[in-house]
């Protein structure tokens, strides 16, 4: 079977080399039995390369199961994925099965495994290395042999350095990587796609199709997509739905793009960030600026201190050593008011968690509590920002 009998199969669209390779590498290692980590941003379609996978191998006949670990709540994951024994908790009133124990001789695959909480790691290492198990409440081996494909979005060795991730459980997931590209690694594609889900929805609907003015072409092609295909999905439906002209022009699709006009985070920084990078990698480098930004204010008014008169008595301002002290000029400020006290620069209001929830809050506020629009703003998934209000226990007002 070659590469293009496998997008037909599976519906994928894009004649991108980077998306050909995936596919490739997915076709591969589809005969063998070795763990696969599959990479890329949210939004890619990372889910068809876990099933590729599973049809091209020797366990196609048995279970495909696919597992969310980002959706299911930390306290009954062990639970979930290993299964537990009557009694083992308050309300285990029967055993249950798990994944791994349903799944015996076929393929799992785990999205968003990099949510997996430590002790739950630990258990996952365990059978990737020895086949085994433990139930919940039960001290009794139990052998499985599954297919392990996983999946997730974020910078795996920056969450290793966090200490969120195990180093051991990473070789062990990443024998094999397929890196799934972002649309704008792949605008050969993006027309393509449009043109495919609009198509879809008009026959569906019995509407006639859209055709692009070369101005929304442009438009289309220059957009960065930071939800890739799903974004472009959404946008391509919704515009064929609500547009009553048929030829689509670019003040057309900029009503449909979300702040089309003002600066997004992740466009803003895209200029500069290295593919992949996650929000919490934006958010970093925002801090970053900000603290530079503080430092450069700091040194301005040290050197605002020394140059003033005598006759004032400035309090004391200090320039750490290892810096280069500019020159100071004489400043006269006449029938000014000038305050003798220290700038106070509460570094503490930096935290990352603090800022992260004050962005999530703006953007709900902003949107009346609507949850997609928030995360297309903030260019994050909408399960993670379902996650985060749960986390900051946001509260949301005039829900949308």
């Amino acid at each position: 079977m070659d590469i293009q009998s496998i997008k037909q199969r599976f519906g994928i669209i894009g004649n991108s080399p980077l998306l050909n390779r995936a596919i490739d590498v997915a076709m591969q290692v589809a005969n063998t039995d070795l763990s696969v980590l599959v990479l890329g941003e949210s939004g890619v379609g990372k889910e068809f390369f876990p099933k590729i996978i599973h049809e091209l191998s020797a366990r196609k006949h048995n279970s495909y199961v696919a597992i969310n670990c980002g959706a299911i709540p930390e306290g009954t994951i062990d639970s979930e994925l290993f299964g537990h024994e009557k009694g083992s908790f308050t309300d285990a009133r029967e055993a249950r099965k798990g994944y791994f124990e349903e799944a015996d001789k076929g393929t799992i695959f785990m999205d968003e495994v990099a949510e997996l909480p430590l002790s739950t790691q630990v258990r996952l290492l365990r059978v990737l290395e020895t086949g085994e198990f433990l139930k919940v409440g039960s001290s009794k081996a139990q052998k499985t042999d599954v297919r392990v494909v996983a999946a997730t979005n974020v910078n795996v060795a920056e969450q290793i350095q966090l200490g969120k991730f195990r180093e051991d459980l990473y070789y062990r997931l990443n024998a094999i990587t397929i890196q799934v590209p972002s649309l704008k690694q792949r605008p050969e594609d993006i027309e393509l796609l449009f043109r495919k889900f609009s198509a879809d929805i008009s026959e569906k609907y019995r509407i006639p199709p859209l055709q692009l003015t070369e101005e929304a072409r442009q438009l289309l092609l220059s957009y960065p997509w930071p939800g890739n295909v799903r974004e472009l999905k959404n946008v391509s439906e919704q515009i064929t739905i609500v547009e009553k002209d048929r030829t689509l022009t670019a003040e057309a699709l900029k009503r449909s793009l979300p702040n089309i006009e003002s600066s997004r985070l992740p466009v803003l920084l895209g200029k500069n960030a290295p593919n992949g990078m996650s929000e919490r990698e934006i958010l970093y480098s925002v801090l970053f600026d900000m603290q530079k930004d503080i430092h450069q204010l700091k040194q301005a008014v040290a050197r605002l201190g020394e140059s003033r008169p005598e006759s004032i008595s400035p309090e004391p301002y200090t320039i750490l050593p290892s810096e280069p002290q500019m020159p100071v000029y004489p400043v006269s400020v006449p029938h000014a008011e000038i305050i003798n006290e220290p700038i106070a620069v509460h570094e503490e209001d930096l935290s990352l968690e603090k800022r992260e929830k004050k962005m999530i809050e703006q953007a709900l506020a902003k949107y009346h509590g609507n949850r997609r629009k928030a995360s297309a703003e903030l260019g994050i998934s909408e399960r993670t920002i379902y996650r985060k209000i749960k986390e900051y226990n946001i509260l949301i007002e005039n829900q949308a």
